[in-house]
């Protein structure tokens, strides 16, 4: 039972959990600093692009000093070689929350990848279905004939829920769902029962004007470009990290990839990166919908972290189903 006596809020909550969610390039790691710091909080990341190591730039991985300052869970936990599933990630999510309260202080869940916080936030009950390498390779096979476009639109077909919440450009979870769906009969967005969460949370969206949120977009992937975003591509390359590794699908690494093979010029990667950042955004917003009653929104301002101390603070709006 955690008592928030730094802030005057001394009111006790039975397993809290402040979730923070947002489009890519809104702010959440800054807020999220910020907030843990005056709650006394750790912070343990749902944005799947964190997971591995030496993808630092392109994925605007928080940096060492932050992470000296707050806590960060679930950064740096993999090879990019490596795959943390759905299921894997819900495990470690769920380990560093109870972690974290046990110590007296205050979990903060941020991302931007939906259904890593859904699985958390909803407690799904994600099946332990094994991998079926023999029709997995079949899929594979018939991905190398049709392409990644059409095996993709035979997944719109076959159940568009769980089309809607995949890139079409991860081929690698268009095959699981496809795996699945074959192998049972039945829909890949059915085999996810929800049993409720075992929090009490308080959930806060952060909100932009879409062409404020582009314009940061832009001079985001200008300045990953500024950084060495290059030279961190050509070093994970080097190192025998394949662009078709699921990691290296990432919007940035594939781009500049593809540049360094001379398949496309400096611009075009640039130019891509941006579409497919919008794009992501899009896909974000079918997952923290604006009228989810769920979520506190906040427009960005610079007297945001104010505001959502002042919520946090309050003893309503905290949700346990």
């Amino acid at each position: 039972m955690l008592r928030f006596a730094g802030l005057k809020m001394l009111y006790p909550i039975t397993n809290p959990l402040i979730v923070l969610v947002g489009p890519t390039a809104v702010g959440k790691s800054r807020i999220a600093i910020e907030i843990a710091r005056q709650f006394d909080g750790e912070i343990v990341s749902a944005d799947s692009r964190l997971f591995y190591r030496g993808m630092n730039i392109g994925t605007a991985k928080p940096c060492n000093d932050d992470r000296r300052l707050i806590k960060h869970h679930l950064i740096d936990i993999a090879e990019p070689d490596e795959i943390i599933s759905l299921r894997i990630f819900q495990q470690k999510a769920q380990e560093s929350i109870k972690e974290i309260v046990k110590i007296n202080k205050l979990p903060i869940l941020v991302g931007g990848t939906g259904q890593y916080i859904h699985a958390v936030t909803e407690g799904w009950a994600i099946p332990p279905q094994k991998p079926n390498e023999k029709l997995r390779n079949l899929l594979t096979e018939w991905v190398d004939e049709i392409g990644s476009e059409e095996i993709y639109q035979k997944l719109v077909l076959l159940d568009p829920v769980a089309a809607k919440k995949i890139d079409p450009r991860n081929v690698r979870r268009t095959i699981r769902a496809l795996e699945v769906i074959f192998g049972t009969g039945k829909q890949f967005s059915q085999q996810r029962r929800k049993i409720g969460t075992k929090y009490n949370l308080k959930t806060i969206g952060l909100f932009l004007p879409r062409e404020v949120l582009y314009q940061r977009i832009d001079e985001r992937i200008d300045q990953m470009i500024s950084d060495g975003l290059i030279e961190e591509v050509e070093r994970l390359l080097s190192q025998g990290f394949s662009v078709d590794l699921p990691s290296m699908s990432a919007i940035g690494y594939h781009e500049i990839a593809a540049y360094l093979q001379n398949k496309i010029t400096l611009e075009n990667a640039i130019m891509l990166m941006r579409r497919r950042t919008r794009q992501f955004v899009r896909r974000q917003s079918n997952w923290f919908k604006s009228n989810d009653p769920s979520i506190h929104w906040f427009v960005v301002s610079e007297r945001i972290v104010e505001e959502i101390i002042k919520f946090i603070q309050s003893p309503e709006s905290w949700i346990s189903e």
